[in-house]
């Protein structure tokens, strides 16, 4: 199988299916900006150790990466046609469940958190951020076609669990969280 098709040289590509689009249209910039922050995940694993210590870690974010994969295929699939992989409630609280364990066993904010820290927390970081924008994408979508509305309800809680997984392997790795303090501190 060839990586290259030729077929997206006069700025289309298509959905699944078959249908053909504009490299512009709403649904491949919103399924485009899941793969960029899946992409970004893969950056903050990357400085995370592949051991024991990490394995459930590595474990939970592959489930969340799976998951992104699939919201990817539900926005690429048009409106009126059978999605493959479909994401339900049980992802949602998936999600909430790890926020509340990992956060459970972070110190409590007392101010704002800057993005950074470790390389790892940084990434985590940057994926958040991505995965706001992915969400904000998604709903441009639900406006002028159909999405299954769990998907902008995960995409929406991914950005948390991701900024509280930016928190967690900063302190799990000992490094200084960096936060914004107030002038009068």
């Amino acid at each position: 199988m060839k990586i290259y098709t030729k077929s997206g040289d006069k700025g289309e590509t298509s959905l699944v299916y078959g249908v053909r689009v504009p490299k512009t249209d709403v649904r491949v910039e919103a399924y485009g900006t899941c793969d960029e922050a899946n992409s970004a995940i893969g950056l903050g694993l990357s400085y995370v150790p592949r051991d024991e210590e990490w394995a459930m870690f590595h474990h939970v974010f592959h489930v969340v990466q799976t998951k992104l994969f699939h919201i990817g295929a539900e926005l690429a699939t048009p409106p009126g046609k059978d999605v493959g992989w479909k994401i339900e409630e049980s992802d949602v609280a998936f999600l909430e469940q790890t926020i509340d364990e990992w956060d459970a066993m972070l110190p409590p904010l007392t101010n704002f958190v800057l993005p950074g820290g470790s390389p790892a927390g940084a990434a985590f970081h940057l994926a958040r951020t991505v995965a706001r924008r992915a969400e904000r994408q998604a709903i441009l979508v639900q406006a002028s076609g159909e999405v299954n509305p769990i998907v902008i309800r995960y995409l929406n809680r991914l950005s948390d669990f991701l900024f509280v997984a930016a928190r967690y392997v900063n302190q799990k790795q000992g490094t200084v969280e960096p936060t914004l303090h107030q002038e009068n501190e």
